[in-house]
């Protein structure tokens, strides 16, 4: 190599080493993916590690991250902050928490983190299409069957066998379906490893193993070239994730989370999927959107009319019960990612809510398919009579419509409370996930404030495969920590209006609920929602 000199400040105090690399196939390779983390030596000292490079440059130059920077990544401290953003249970991005990785300007050319390749193992290709956007704005680059393949020997490998300049892989997920992120070790002091010279994926204090792994040859591309490396030992385990490097131990395993995935169609087993998964608040749950997504496009049509059948728990260390998934979904395009979201979600949501004691324990899931849309919609809703009183029954009749004009009426009865006041009394029919919002929408978007909360929360969600009526007045209501209470006393009003904060979990509402039914409606999602209005007599 030579030195070409130094950038100053290009970050927050932080300083690169710019050079020109030479040797071996690099004059017809350029920089590649897979080499973030070679140590570079000046007068037989350790300078730093290959770490960033210009995008599209001819020549193969480099910014190397000084040694200094990498050392102190080994010194942050491993307790998680105690308070953290989180998603809630109407978000679509499980990215979107994950930092992107910053950009550094020298003069009107970028320098910026050399990608990290991710090797898929056994997912399709459709999985790696849909997913490479979100992964590439974190700095990664998802290849599908460049790895040397084999599953990796459960036993640890020898420390001695590696070493400045060996490639590690970080596996995030093993098994039926795998996921390693490769680079290359810069520095080993005692039982400590340093490596990659960048983020991964800067998340901080973490547990993801590593395995050594061998180069199987190198692919020149004119627009970035990159290794094939093949895991091979188990090695130890990736303590942090900074902006400036990876740092783990030798000959430490961390626990990884058994998943299950099981398909069926027509009550017949077609394809059942065993992982081994690391146990991350952010990197697990999409790992379980991308296995669901894989599973499904694998296995079923992703063109034409199709409905699923989900069911499952997600148990969790120190949680008062398990977290039950049990629902249905039905579209004419695009079922794996609906329910591929279905599974995912939930377990964001948990490991998300700033509960360090609730450690994810297992994850099992069946998903059944069917190849029909099996979906009603809330077509009419009417009143026996459009005007009661109190101690009286209001009849309901709702009709639901399904494919090819087929309709469905279901019948059901609310009697009015004896004391009720007069004035208009609004019946609203609505799906599960319209009942949802208007249900939990203080705490939907809010932090739990324990996890008995939050794990009752997820168990009472509606499911989609039932209407709800939801009978109400326009008179104000406030919930506490998701419980309904309805037109309260003044003086109570008072007391909750003084109190509305999302700490203290009150949240006044536009309307007060005085009662639910639930309509059920068999194997079929249900849509839609319709209201209609009695009106209530002295």
């Amino acid at each position: 190599m030579e030195i070409l000199g130094v950038l100053d400040n290009i970050g927050p105090k932080q300083s690169l080493i710019l050079a020109r690399l030479s040797g071996g196939p690099l004059e017809h390779t350029g920089v590649m993916q897979g080499m973030s983390g070679s140590p570079v030596y000046i007068d037989g000292k350790l300078a730093g590690a290959v770490a960033m490079a210009f995008p599209f440059s001819k020549d193969p130059i480099a910014g190397i991250r000084p040694i200094q920077d990498m050392l102190g990544v080994a010194s942050a401290s491993a307790a998680p902050p105690t308070q953290r953003s989180s998603l809630s249970l109407t978000d679509r991005d499980l990215t979107r928490l994950l930092p992107r990785p910053e950009l550094a300007l020298a003069g009107e050319s970028r320098l910026v983190d050399i990608a990290t390749p991710v090797s898929f193992g056994g997912f399709t290709t459709a999985t790696l299409n849909y997913f490479a956007p979100q992964l590439r704005a974190l700095g990664l680059e998802p290849r599908q069957g460049v790895t040397g393949g084999g599953r990796i020997a459960p036993r640890m490998g020898n420390p001695a066998d590696l070493q400045p300049g060996s490639m590690i892989s970080v596996q995030l997920m093993a098994g039926d379906l795998s996921v390693g992120a490769d680079g290359t070790v810069t520095h080993i002091d005692g039982n400590r490893v340093f490596a990659f010279g960048h983020r991964f994926l800067a998340i901080g204090s973490t547990a993801l193993p590593f395995a050594r792994a061998d180069v199987v040859t190198l692919l020149p591309n004119l627009n970035t070239s990159f290794k094939l490396s093949a895991a091979r030992e188990w090695m130890g385990t990736i303590l942090q994730d900074r902006n400036t490097a990876v740092a783990g131990e030798l000959g430490t395993s961390p626990d990884l989370v058994p998943v299950s995935v099981r398909l069926s169609r027509g009550g017949k087993r077609l394809e059942e999927y065993r992982i081994q998964m690391v146990n991350d608040r952010l990197l697990s749950p999409l790992l379980v959107q991308m296995a669901v997504y894989s599973a499904i496009d694998a296995t079923e049509r992703t063109v034409g009319a199709s409905s699923f059948r989900v069911s499952g728990e997600i148990d969790f260390q120190n949680a008062p019960a398990p977290v039950r998934l049990d629902n249905m979904y039905a579209a004419d395009n695009g079922s794996a990612i609906q329910v591929s979201l279905s599974a995912a979600i939930p377990l964001a949501y948990v490991l998300q809510s700033n509960f360090a004691s609730l450690r994810l324990k297992s994850f099992a899931l069946d998903i059944e398919s069917f190849d029909e849309k099996k979906q009603l919609q809330i077509d009419q809703v009417s009143a026996a009579r459009r005007e009661v009183r109190p101690g009286e029954t209001v009849d309901l009749s709702i009709v639901l419509s399904g494919e090819n004009g087929a309709e469905t009426t279901r019948s059901v009865k609310w009697a009015v409370p004896i004391g009720l006041e007069p004035g208009p009394l609004y019946f609203t029919v609505a799906d599960g996930n319209v009942t949802n919002l208007t249900e939990f929408r203080q705490i939907i978007g809010a932090t739990p404030r324990s996890p008995r909360q939050l794990i009752t929360t997820v168990n009472n969600l509606r499911a989609n495969t039932k209407a709800y009526v939801r009978v109400w007045r326009t008179e104000p209501a406030f919930q506490l920590e998701g419980e309904d209470f309805p037109d309260p006393p003044p003086s109570v009003s008072l007391i909750f209006s003084g109190s509305q904060s999302a700490l203290a979990g009150i949240s006044q509402t536009r309307n007060s609920k005085l009662g639910e039914i639930e309509v059920t409606a068999g194997d079929m999602v249900v849509s839609g929602s319709k209201t209609i209005q009695v009106e209530v007599k002295e």
